[in-house]
């Protein structure tokens, strides 16, 4: 049996409706997307995480070692546990959570912080083992669920046109169109390359994404050649970040101590001493609940896109790619990085056909190999790489149609998560806005037996947590 057959036979392709060129595509283009994280996580962390004698250059090249280990281990087991095509990394959001506001705004040692992920992800694999989290996740009132891929597709679209520079903050109407769009290089190329990969897409071209994705990073790389580097040039140079990241001052020679992680591997052992038990707790409690939902949201509205949904709305299986998420957060912070989280930007993959575990598969290799050079993760710059997010974005605002807008009960809850999430950049906030309004609607409307006692529990512990997060208690 060949290479080939082999893997075909081991995830089950035939079943899925899928062959192993195009789930190595899948794999490719979801790699492609987000890829970016290589060159964010370690810029992020490496404002909090200091080492006395490890220099700002040689401590952003090991916790972009520790992403990529991270990153794949996770999304290893996503693949040859779960079977299915989502792929994992230190997440957006959760890490600057971690470095402005626990370590640098409340002042808590990063191995303190590190060892609140790493409890985290215990809780997690606890909470998965015993069906926990699967119960929680099909307690999610059912608009919600069908509103979340929609959301989402919003969401990707958001961050998509910002990393194009499209968009841009605005005082008066905190959103514009870029006031420099028309003498923007990056801009420029971005929505050409954009229009390109939508024209792609429309002639049913198998790989359109991919092949938007390497046209407008070879577009960028010729502008830069050619001196068109106005608006922050490292953006159009693409890899030159990256490059500075694991190079000491030279541009042809590698240090290789750039490979030695020891310092950060297992540091969230001494972030165990001197623990205050109250803000330990509530800054696991943060970690827990963002993760927890913006995991479930991202599971729910990909593995809708992918049809992977039941009837009622649940994804099958669910508890697998659950503690995939959880291994990957506990192995992640003991590696010296912050949660782990499955990324939204698998739906890029999804969309072009994966639909098994050789789709993460792809990934986690792919991830593995750019350990060799990481500028390569990071050669495709992030405006060349997001504009799948728009392809997408637009792609799953179908995932709407299934919404019963006619039945205000349904169109609330599913209209509050749809708005919510891009608005406040937040697929956890998007969900509760649903879970919030949803048994609120329904008692007003007089249908109070149509209301589980869980989604009350689920409500007011949102509640909760947005009191927590928005009272200055932390």
């Amino acid at each position: 049996m060949g290479l080939t057959e082999t893997l075909a036979d081991y995830f089950d392709l035939d079943s899925h409706d899928t062959t192993v060129r195009t789930e190595l595509l899948a794999g490719l283009t979801t790699f492609l997307t987000m890829s970016y994280i290589v060159v964010v996580n370690p810029a992020v962390l490496a404002n909090a995480i200091t080492i006395e004698g490890i220099g700002d250059g040689r401590m952003r090249a090991m916790i972009a070692v520790v992403t990529l280990l991270s990153a794949a281990t996770a999304t290893l087991v996503m693949a040859l546990y779960a079977n299915r095509p989502f792929a994992q990394a230190p997440g957006l959001g959760l890490n600057a959570f971690f470095a402005f506001t626990v370590v640098l705004g409340m002042g808590v040692p990063w191995q303190t912080a590190l060892a609140a992920v790493v409890v985290e992800g215990v809780i997690f694999i606890a909470l998965t083992a015993v069906g926990a989290r699967e119960y929680v996740i099909r307690l999610f009132p059912e608009p919600v669920k069908l509103a979340v891929g929609s959301g989402i597709g919003l969401f990707l679209a958001l961050i998509g046109f910002e990393s194009m520079r499209v968009v841009a903050g605005d005082p008066a109407t905190f959103l514009t169109l870029s006031p420099v769009f028309a003498k923007d290089p990056v801009a420029l190329i971005s929505v050409a390359g954009l229009l390109f990969t939508f024209g792609l897409y429309a002639r049913g071209v198998r790989g359109s994404i991919v092949i938007g994705i390497l046209g407008t990073t070879a577009a960028g790389y010729v502008a830069a050649a050619l001196g068109y580097t106005a608006y922050n040039p490292e953006n159009v140079t693409g890899a030159s970040i990256a490059t500075d990241i694991f190079l000491t001052g030279s541009t042809t020679t590698y240090s290789l101590a750039a490979y030695d992680i020891r310092p950060l591997v297992g540091a969230f052992l001494s972030g165990f001493a001197n623990v205050d038990a109250f803000t330990f707790a509530l800054i696991v409690f943060t970690f827990f609940f963002v993760d927890f939902f913006d995991t479930a949201g991202t599971l729910v509205g990909v593995g809708q896109s992918a049809g992977f949904l039941d009837e009622e709305g649940n994804l099958p299986d669910i508890d697998k790619p659950l503690m995939a998420d959880a291994i990957g957060t506990t192995v992640g912070g003991m590696l010296g990085t912050s949660t782990v989280t499955t990324y939204i930007e698998s739906a890029s993959g999804v969309e072009e056909g994966g639909r098994t575990g050789l789709t993460a598969l792809t990934v986690a290799a792919l991830f593995l190999l750019s350990l060799a050079f990481v500028p390569i993760a990071a050669g495709i710059p992030e405006y060349a790489s997001h504009i799948a997010l728009v392809v997408i974005g637009v792609v799953m605002l179908g995932n709407a149609v299934e919404i019963a807008w006619d039945d205000l009960t349904y169109a609330i809850p599913a209209g509050m998560t749809i708005m919510v999430m891009p608005f406040t950049f937040s697929i956890a906030y998007g969900i509760a806005a649903g879970i919030v309004s949803y048994p609120i609607v329904k008692l007003a409307a007089g249908e109070r037996k149509e209301i589980h006692a869980g989604q009350w529990l689920l409500a007011g512990a949102f509640v909760v947590y947005f009191a927590v997060r928005t009272s200055g208690v932390m």
